[in-house]
């Protein structure tokens, strides 16, 4: 039987419980929805990677109550020892910083003549729903007690939440300041280390000063707001805030945007800056901003298959070259997530099959390019062998029967086109390099070469067109900057691997075409034909420049060319310049003209722009 207390002595003794520690005051509890991260919640912890114990226990009549967390796998439980029959251990989760909370996660109580229990698994944070989270571990035996709140404070390597602007490696306003009856309110950056605070100048005493802080892009920001709220002491003009951390590798939360927000003492009203994101280097913010729409839960940027494995490439690139280990753990997620089978429309409109492999063949050539990266990269074989499985299943559609051989586009056979064979000739020849003995895969891109080479597909400008027509000749459709950049990848590779010149030579004559020709290039900046005046792009061509660049810049590192990288400079300082809001999100146009939209698609793109300048 529960007695309910008189009013009166109810507040008394909750205040009471509250002030020796006991149990926090009431605030009212949500109901729990299910988050899934690396992990759903409901985990068994004997599947945990880790435990520690980053918060004190807490005892209640003799009870030790603990919470563990295994920051592996951002998740956490809560356990109840020394205890009896009946006693009950749960979490409680809180995505505002305390003010509300999921109460009684996986409550359990102690069975029998057991003397202890523990809860299953519940997620710390919640990236796909752009929410950092906090969790403490709560137990009941005839009195109720809660272990500290974990993780208060963002940390992103040696900087965390609350540390002073003095120590700061740099001050830069992002984004223009804000004025407020007479008050001006301005947002500071450090760059280097990815920190941030707020100053109110020109007020008096009582102005008030905070940071807001959101993981996706201020449409939200539940647990970040009032950030280091202080107040302009008496008999002085201006305050600041603390510095606070704008990415959270430990929470799976990259690409923070904060604000500045002010008040002035005698009213209620406040005003805010814009929302900014600092800027360490051009590549990593470029790459911050793309993993905030990856979705940690299924593995993949959702909504476009083949975009997802060349995203996933341009990550593993910007890994490589920048030496940053930040994003590791995305290639084994979206190898593990999705090598599996799918019904139409759950990966593609297309079933997946397994293996990543669906009717569109070139498909899943783009997931053989992803895994021979992640190969490179990481040495794991289980990716080189991917890669192999996928490239066997494209070359079982090279057929000699029509147009002398070429791969088909499709299970249907209907269309031969430049980009199926330009993945099959530079995988073909990718496999050949990293496979020890091997003679299969070296003439079957040899082969492939020749027969590329005498398809018509480049035309008498040294550009590649879209395909060929059933008649076996040039079909005369748009010049795609990706079938360029595949074809110079692709001979890059083929003189990489056998050393004969005329490959080399294709290789510069396409690349020399496509930096000197209107088609590609305009006042220097590579520029697709839905990329003028009032066209779109679809979302496929949104990331056709950035397949260019990374094959261009294969070849500027092969040649030494100056012209070439002078060129890839170009495009980074174009996209940096004229590309970017001021939150490192990168458009369409790599010139910044209008319209620009801007996705993860563009994003992945330009970073691949950014990344290949910066090697």
């Amino acid at each position: 039987m529960v007695v309910r207390p008189r009013p009166l002595l109810g507040a008394l003794l909750a205040l009471a419980l509250a002030l020796t520690g006991l149990v926090a005051l009431p605030s009212p509890a949500r109901a729990a929805t299910a988050v899934c991260a690396l992990a759903c919640d409901t985990l068994d912890p004997s599947k945990a990677q880790r435990d520690t114990f980053p918060v004190p226990d807490r005892t209640v009549n003799g009870r030790v109550v603990r919470l563990h967390v295994s920051d592996p796998d951002s998740m956490a439980w809560a356990s109840i020892d020394g205890g009896a029959a009946g006693d009950a251990v749960w979490l409680d989760r809180s995505w505002d910083r305390g003010a509300t909370w999921e109460g009684l996660l996986g409550k359990a109580s102690v069975p029998g003549s057991w003397t202890g229990t523990r809860t299953l698994m519940y997620n710390i944070t919640d990236p796909v729903g752009h929410r950092r989270g906090w969790l403490r571990a709560c137990g009941d035996a005839a009195g109720v007690t809660c272990t500290d709140w974990v993780y208060p404070k963002v940390c992103d390597g040696t900087v965390c939440d609350g540390a002073d602007p003095g120590t700061a490696a740099g001050d830069d306003t992002p984004v223009p300041s804000t004025t407020l009856f007479g008050r001006t309110i301005s947002l500071h950056v450090d760059h280097r280390n990815g920190t941030a605070w707020g100053v109110v100048a020109n007020g008096g005493a009582g102005d008030e000063i905070w940071l807001d802080r959101s993981w996706d892009g201020g449409a939200s920001h539940p647990e970040g707001s009032s950030l280091g709220r202080t107040s302009v002491p008496a008999g002085a003009t201006s305050t600041r805030t603390a510095l606070f951390a704008t990415r959270d590798p430990r929470g799976l939360l990259y690409g923070g945007a904060v604000r500045a927000c002010g008040r002035e003492a005698a009213h209620q009203e406040g005003s805010c800056t814009a929302w900014a994101r600092p800027a360490p280097t051009r590549a990593r913010v470029a790459a911050d901003a793309l993993m905030a729409s990856y979705h940690t839960n299924e593995g993949w940027w959702r909504s476009s298959w083949w975009n997802s494995a060349v995203a996933l490439t341009s990550v593993i690139d910007f890994a490589e070259r920048s030496g940053r280990h930040d994003y590791d753990w995305v290639i084994a997620r979206t190898y593990e997530q999705n090598k599996g089978v799918f019904p139409a429309g759950g990966r593609s409109s297309d079933p997946i099959e397994g293996h990543f492999i669906s009717r569109a063949i070139d498909d899943a050539g783009w997931w053989a390019v992803a895994w021979l990266t992640a190969y490179d990269y990481t040495g794991e074989r289980r990716y080189l062998d991917e890669a192999v499985t996928i490239t066997e299943y494209v070359h079982r559609y090279w057929d000699t029967g029509t147009c002398g051989g070429g791969v088909w586009w499709d299970r249907e056979r209907t269309y031969k086109n430049a980009v199926t064979n330009g993945l099959y000739l530079w995988l073909t020849t990718s496999l050949h390099r990293r496979i020890g003995g091997d003679t299969v895969w070296g003439a079957r891109a040899a082969t492939a070469a020749d027969w590329y080479l005498a398809s018509g597909m480049i035309n008498s400008s040294g550009l590649v067109n879209d395909g060929i027509t059933t008649g076996c000749a040039n079909n005369g459709q748009t010049v795609w900057s990706y079938n360029q950049g595949l074809a110079i990848g692709a001979f890059t590779q083929l003189w990489r691997s056998t050393g004969s010149a005329r490959y080399l030579d294709t290789a510069e004559r396409l690349a020399d075409a496509a930096i000197s020709s209107p088609a590609l290039t305009r006042g220097g900046v590579l520029t697709e034909s839905c990329d003028l005046g009032t066209a779109s792009c679809d979302d496929n061509q949104k990331q056709f420049k950035g397949i260019f660049v990374r094959h261009l810049a294969d070849l500027a590192d092969a040649t030494g060319s100056a012209a070439y990288d002078t060129y890839l400079a170009k495009q980074a300082d174009s996209v940096w310049t004229t590309d970017r809001d001021p939150l490192n999100r990168l458009g369409q146009r790599w010139a910044g003209t209008a319209p620009n939209p801007s996705d993860w698609r563009t994003q992945a793109s330009a970073l691949g722009a950014l990344t290949a300048a910066s090697g």
